[in-house]
């Protein structure tokens, strides 16, 4: 090889754009992928959010003497209220919100009251020492949009809470 030639080799810039995009183009894949599993996160996470907050809302128009102060939240209401968050239907037997979200031993109904034997309630608390407030809050495991390639994300939950005082039917 001559030194004209060498330097004519040099000098030559065809396939240079096909060489960058084989360098950029891993980078821009996993940009792209990420920007698609971090939207469905945020995504699923909304959707459990939105399940609490129902369930929440649900359980807290229920009869007061499903409640009981402190503690004490009547089974069926527990289960009624697992439903609701769970699948959006009152019923046993519903679809998941989420594809994953298939055991309902992830939600937690709990109840806590306020009491305050000092404070004059008005309006549905009249004659009540206590107020019930209802708890629930949800540990759901993130299902991967990759995971059917191997991106398997166990580690991962979704994680919400929603607290409402009780106001009966």
């Amino acid at each position: 090889m001559t030194m004209l030639d060498l330097s004519t080799l040099l000098r030559n810039s065809r396939g240079a754009a096909a060489v960058e995009m084989a360098l950029v183009a891993p980078l821009l894949v996993v940009i792209m992928f990420g920007s698609f599993e971090l939207g469905n996160y945020f995504y699923d996470n909304h959707i459990v959010v939105k399940s609490v907050r129902d369930g929440a809302r649900f359980a807290s128009r229920q009869k007061f003497a499903s409640y009981t102060c402190p503690t004490t939240v009547s089974s069926a209401v527990i289960d009624s209220t697992r439903n609701v968050t769970r699948t959006g239907q009152t019923g046993a037997g519903g679809t998941p919100r989420l594809y994953n979200w298939t055991n309902e031993s992830t939600i937690t109904v709990s109840l806590s009251c306020t009491e305050n034997s000092t404070q004059t309630y008005s309006g549905i608390y009249v004659g009540h020492a206590d107020v019930p407030v209802v708890r629930v809050s949800a540990v759901v495991p993130y299902g991967s949009l990759f995971s059917v390639i191997g991106f398997n994300s166990t580690a991962l939950t979704i994680r919400a809470e929603s607290e409402v005082p009780v106001m009966g039917i």
